[in-house]
């Protein structure tokens, strides 16, 4: 499918993976028509392969023809490429755009892998799934910071609109969902982290979220069934 420019756009991915929703909800908010694939992680097309050689991971985005991989430095790459369409997400001050990639960077690397490893953790395995409860916990302690840092006592973390971080953690919102209905913990609960849990039910309702989220019954499935495998994306 093409975009404005008659340039083809692509995303390779997996429907679980909350660094491709990540991606459908930059092009969603964006407005570019896209193709999606979705690619067998099992069995991984030649094109993946061919795409993303070093990391052969989802998601890749192609456009025209050549691919962008990591889902972070894809939606600054669509948010730049088609700057005439849709809102900004990334702030044009130098030090909001700062702040706003220190916070995206802290999810991925605090958040998400004690998160992953949770859910991934065997029943039995009480003292490792204490441990990543506890990792996780904290993490999203410092992100409630983040939160009020970001948002500015304002309905979004980009402030009155979609922002880069609104889109990065938008990613993860199903899955918060999904674990609580696995382990019965909400890690953005409003009890704990108030902020978070107000912006989720904000984020929820774009017609953005709506048109990208998957299916939280889906989701527990294949956490019970799928999840205990290797990590799938990035």
């Amino acid at each position: 499918m093409a975009n404005g420019k008659g340039e083809e756009v692509k995303l390779l991915g997996a429907w679980a993976s909350p660094y491709v929703a990540r991606v459908k909800l930059a092009l969603h908010l964006k407005g570019v028509s896209y193709e999606y694939m979705e690619e067998d992680l099992t069995n991984k097309s030649e094109l993946l392969l061919r795409s993303n050689p070093i990391r052969k991971m989802v998601p890749v985005l192609i456009h025209g023809g050549k691919p962008i991989c990591e889902s972070q430095v894809i939606v600054q790459y669509i948010d730049e490429a088609f700057p005439s369409v849709g809102p900004a997400l990334l702030p044009v001050d130098p030090h909001e755009r700062a702040v706003a990639r220190f916070w995206a960077t802290y999810v991925d690397d605090k958040v998400l892998p004690p998160w992953g490893m949770l859910l991934r953790a065997k029943t039995d395995e009480v003292e490792e799934r204490a441990e990543w409860m506890r990792q996780t916990i904290a993490a999203v302690d410092a992100l409630e910071e983040g939160v009020r840092e970001c948002s500015k006592s304002k309905g979004l973390l980009g402030g009155d609109d979609v922002g880069y971080l609104d889109v990065l953690l938008g990613g993860m919102v199903p899955w918060v969902y999904a674990t609580e209905k696995i382990s019965g913990h909400n890690f953005f609960g409003a009890s704990k982290a108030p902020l978070l849990a107000a912006w989720m039910e904000r984020f929820a309702e774009l017609d953005a979220a709506k048109a990208v989220f998957q299916d939280v019954d889906s989701l527990v499935e294949y956490a019970g069934t799928v999840l205990s495998g290797t990590a799938v994306s990035n």
